[in-house]
């Protein structure tokens, strides 16, 4: 699925990792990127996209999809699961794993499907009481996510998020984007922010970001990276990276390359 720009969400929770990629990881309201792998438990009904979109190096990805009845069901009955319960709580911000725990999950993950039911069943209790007692993670969101939309907005919702895929090296106008949404400029605002509690040029400059963050680690310089994700001014693109980033683009450069040699 890596040409298809598949921004959804389903009722089950999932747990998913992916080797061998960098890219951007767009989770409810959070777009980041991961460099090398990622592993990502999903709360029940967060919108994301798929890890693997626009990768071009050849990967693994392995999926797991938990249904809602399995904690509504069996965790709150079952005081040893106490943990894993948890864990599941903790997914409604959504979770990355990081350190050992990244590359023992992914292992582990990787078998799941050689077994048997019974089997896989048992493993994947394992694989969540380890994930519930590790410390190598951080939140997605601040508060749980709260999912927004309804089932009849997703496929416009994915359309936008798609034309901003597509087009967020170029000056967007919110006019372009709300007549392909067959609104006025106005109406589209307003859709929008109520949609997803956040504005068109928020989110644009959110994912413009994340973008400029691949390119300075794929060794373009900050010149370079401003205008190819869309900013018309250098100065306007420091100060954004720094409100959504924390830092300024040079120093989130050389952080990346001192971290890259204390891993070597």
């Amino acid at each position: 699925m890596n040409h298809l720009f598949y921004w959804h969400f389903h009722p089950e929770y999932e747990l998913v990792y992916i080797e061998g990629a960098s890219a951007t990881r767009h989770v409810g309201d959070n777009i980041s990127n991961f460099v090398d792998s990622d592993l990502v438990f999903i709360g029940s009904n967060i919108p994301h996209l798929n890890f693997d979109y626009g990768v071009q190096t050849d990967y693994i990805k392995e999926v797991l999809h938990i249904k809602p009845k399995f904690k509504d069901q069996v965790l709150g009955d079952i005081p040893e699961l106490e943990s894993i319960d948890t864990l599941f709580e903790k997914s409604r911000h959504g979770i990355v794993f990081t350190g050992e725990t990244k590359k023992r999950i992914g292992e582990r993950l990787k078998k799941l499907y050689q077994l048997s039911s019974f089997d896989l069943f048992m493993e994947s209790i394992h694989i969540l009481k380890e994930l519930a007692s590790s410390d190598e993670y951080f939140l997605l969101h601040e508060y749980p996510f709260i999912n927004r939309y309804r089932k009849k907005e997703q496929d416009r919702l994915r359309d936008i998020h798609e034309f901003v895929d597509k087009n967020y090296q170029r000056k967007i106008a919110i006019a372009e984007i709300a007549e392909k949404c067959n609104l006025g400029k106005e109406a589209f605002c307003r859709y929008f922010k109520k949609t997803t509690g956040n504005t068109f040029t928020n989110f644009l400059n959110q994912y413009r970001i994340s973008q400029a963050k691949r390119l300075l680690l794929m060794g373009k310089n900050v010149g370079e990276t401003c205008y190819d994700c869309g900013f018309e001014s250098l100065s306007y693109f420091n100060r954004t990276f720094k409100k959504i980033s924390g830092e300024n683009p040079s120093d989130f450069k050389k952080q990346y390359l001192v971290n890259l040699k204390k891993v070597k």
